[in-house]
């Protein structure tokens, strides 16, 4: 199931002025196009909860489903037994180029980024790249739920530089693989039980080079203008940020060095009240401090994009940045917690709704386990 959003071809239509001074550097890099594949096989949580509670032993799992109350999640996606998190990548990587009208030779750069992965080595790029065709440098970047986000960071870094001017930015995420069906008591229950929540998808971003004026480049071209009227459109500003001492309140043990070969902690562990407690404790500074290098006020920003694992969880986003609560989209409660795919899909959901359109500043939060938080405020 291929969702796309074009960039790069619609007419521009901003809505929301920007503000006057500082006026911060132009941008280096734009988001050309998203695109986001999902499984066409979906689960229902409350009926998996059920179904887990006839299996387990009495009291180790609640009869009534409450998970999806809990939560506001009612169903989740779940990839084809014969596919991996890279032909997640890959079917929404091709459907992107396609619409992008790319070759394969115009990628300079594939970067895997995901939480998941097809094994711990080699790096799941090469295999993204393999299955595409891509003959291009590659490499992972990966943080959890935030690693979309830290590789469109990373992208930018790099188109700046003058190394690549064509990056793509591919994630697959399988996380229905390390969730836990055989629960022998209520404990193991409790940390499995944020994981009925979570969703595989595939996504793909394209990050190019902004085109300067008289840019007579491939990349030029294919941007257009490159801005609505005299606001540039790209990657306007970015903030991160990172509190590790938590890094314990959401793991996924197995197959690294700590536990190699135990099986039994091969699935997610999850204390979903202390990772809540700990994004609170954050505060919404990286947020705020994205929009100030951004010169950019809320009234600038037409939609919020923000990591979802919960329904209920917007209402501390809303608090806690004084935001209405139409300026964000909700897709954890059709889609489930897809990980790092989140992001892209929250876009892609909101252009085809029309929500926003080219020319509209979106502001991406990204929120994710170890712990880390991002935001980067862009110009479609």
């Amino acid at each position: 199931m291929p969702i796309l959003a074009d960039l790069s071809v619609r007419p521009s239509g901003a809505r929301h002025p920007v503000v006057s001074a500082p006026v911060p550097p132009a941008p280096v890099a734009v988001l050309a196009g998203v695109s986001v594949h999902l499984p066409e096989r979906t689960v229902q949580v409350a009926d998996a909860e059920r179904a887990l509670a006839r299996s387990s032993r009495p009291g180790a799992v609640p009869r009534l489903p409450m998970v999806s109350r809990l939560t506001g999640v009612q169903q989740v996606h779940v990839l084809p037994d014969d596919w991996n998190a890279s032909d997640l990548a890959v079917a929404a990587s091709a459907t992107l180029l396609a619409a992008q009208g790319l070759d394969l030779a115009d990628v300079d750069l594939l970067i895997f980024a995901s939480a998941s992965q097809d094994m711990v080595e080699p790096a799941t790029s090469h295999i993204v790249a393999a299955k595409l065709g891509v003959r291009a440098p590659v490499m992972d970047v990966k943080n959890a739920c935030n690693s979309v986000l830290n590789a469109i960071e990373v992208a930018e870094a790099l188109v700046a530089t003058g190394r690549y001017t064509t990056v793509l930015v591919a994630c697959g995420e399988a996380p229905s693989r390390a969730v836990r069906w055989d629960v022998p008591d209520r404990a193991t229950y409790l940390l499995s039980a944020p994981g009925y929540t979570m969703s595989d998808a595939g996504a793909a971003v394209l990050v190019q080079r902004a085109p300067r004026q008289g840019d007579g480049s491939a990349a030029g071209a294919a941007q257009g203008s490159g801005s609505c009227g005299d606001r540039p459109r790209g990657i306007l500003a970015s903030a991160f940020g990172a509190e590790s001492s938590h890094w314990d309140v959401g793991m996924l043990p197995g197959g690294g060095t700590a536990f190699p070969r135990d099986l039994d902690r091969t699935y997610f562990e999850i204390d979903g009240s202390r990772l809540r407690d700990a994004f609170l404790a954050l505060g919404p500074g990286v947020i705020l401090d994205a929009l100030v290098r951004a010169g950019l006020t809320w009234d600038d920003v037409a939609l919020v994009a923000v990591h979802q694992v919960a329904v209920a969880y917007l209402a501390d986003v809303h608090e806690a940045l004084g935001l209405p609560e139409d300026r964000t989209i909700v897709t954890v409660a059709e889609h489930g917690n897809v990980a790092s795919a989140t992001l892209p899909l929250q876009l892609v959901t909101a252009l085809e709704s029309g929500r926003v359109e080219p020319g509209d500043v979106v502001l991406l939060v990204g929120l994710a386990g170890g712990i880390s938080i991002g935001a980067m405020a862009v110009r479609l």
